[in-house]
């Protein structure tokens, strides 16, 4: 099948985070198993005790070769532009793809399943891998479980693989992406009708905290340490969300939450921001607790590696993106790039698509990478 197929029919499944991903795992690896590929399969359970899957394929003998990862999960779809076919049933028009997930990012998987299936794997001379994740999109935990546990991501650290991420870049080439971090911290107060003296307001206790955090922010924002002018914003754009799950206007919040989240870049130390924070919070009696963390992805830009994308991209000089990927997961790789069909600001929106010409570039630089680098 060609890409445009493929990615119709990975698009049908509806594997939003929250869900499980098993099905269209399945019909991941029954696609690899059908075009010649070995495969290794990782499951386990996610919080909530929702299966998850993932598939990693090797097509070909030996080590070192190329390394496609994407991710089957895609975001929940809280409006769709379209009210005869929805978010789960492809739709074309003029000429774009529109479906959840079709450029975030079914399409490039799409891409590498229809260049993969145009070798046979006797012809290759170095092996080609095809990982798809699950939970890319809300902890990447698929990409942390293939890390920790396939014998053929060992395989591709070990031989030094060239590493592709397929992620939506419009066929750009990324050499380096912002990682993330966070934490929260909690007040807890007491529940009591507000005309009363009964209730204990969480949110009094965490205004001194959120001072300290609105200087957190301010610092990361100007000061020249925490920037990177290799990126657009060249800052980490410290984000500070406030939950009270306060039911009612005439209710005390029982309990408030702060949570920081922000996007650290390569080389930077962010421990001491965490350590302010957690002294801030302890100082205002509030409980601390640090959340997700990723580290950049960073390729040297002047490389023969990345000088290799370029040349079969056809671009000049590669660039940074501030969305991150499963790349935060494998630093493991020596050698990785972003490089996929498929532009990133129709990703997560309530029309989604990717236009039908990405496809089929996507296909063909895909194949040109697989014949440079395995044949």
């Amino acid at each position: 099948m060609d890409s445009l197929q493929y990615s119709q029919e990975l698009i049908s499944f509806e594997s939003t985070s929250t869900l499980s991903n098993v099905a269209i795992s399945n019909y991941v690896e029954n696609i690899l198993k059908k075009i010649g590929f070995e495969i290794e399969r990782l499951e386990y359970d996610d919080p909530t005790g929702i299966r998850k899957a993932c598939v990693v394929g090797k097509k070909g003998a030996g080590r070192g070769g190329m390394a496609y990862f994407g991710h089957t999960d895609v975001v929940p779809v809280n409006a769709w532009f379209s009210k005869t076919k929805g978010p789960y049933t492809p739709n074309i028009i003029d000429d774009k793809l529109y479906g959840r997930g079709s450029c975030d990012m079914k399409g490039s998987i799409a891409c590498i399943l229809a260049a993969a299936e145009q070798v046979p794997a006797e012809k290759l001379k170095n092996p080609l891998y095809i990982t798809c994740t699950s939970d890319e999109e809300i902890s990447m935990e698929g990409a942390m479980q293939v890390a920790q546990n396939s014998q053929f991501y060992r395989e591709m650290v070990e031989g030094k693989s060239n590493g592709v991420i397929g992620e939506p870049t419009m066929l750009e080439v990324v050499y380096s992406h912002k990682g993330t971090a966070g934490f929260q911290a909690i007040s807890q107060g007491k529940a009591a009708h507000s005309s009363t003296n009964e209730g204990i307001n969480a949110n009094l206790a965490m205004i001194p905290f959120l001072v300290e955090m609105k200087n957190l922010h301010e610092e990361t924002e100007s000061d020249p340490k925490w920037k990177n002018e290799e990126f657009d914003p060249p800052t980490m754009r410290c984000n500070i969300i406030m939950k009270d799950n306060c039911k009612a206007l005439n209710i005390t919040p029982p309990e408030s939450i702060c949570i920081v989240r922000f996007r650290p870049m390569p080389g930077q130390d962010i421990e001491p921001l965490i350590d302010r924070a957690r002294e801030a919070a302890e100082k205002c009696g509030l409980e601390f607790e640090t959340g997700l963390s990723g580290t950049p992805l960073y390729s040297d830009p002047q490389s023969d590696f990345m000088k290799d994308v370029l040349q079969i991209a056809g671009k000049k000089t590669p660039r940074t993106v501030s969305y991150g990927s499963d790349g935060m997961a494998f630093t493991d790789m020596e050698k990785l790039v972003l490089f996929g069909p498929g532009n990133i600001a129709m990703a997560h929106t309530d029309n989604e698509w990717i236009d039908l010409e990405q496809l089929k570039l996507g296909t063909e630089k895909y194949s040109k990478l697989i014949e440079y680098w395995c044949n």
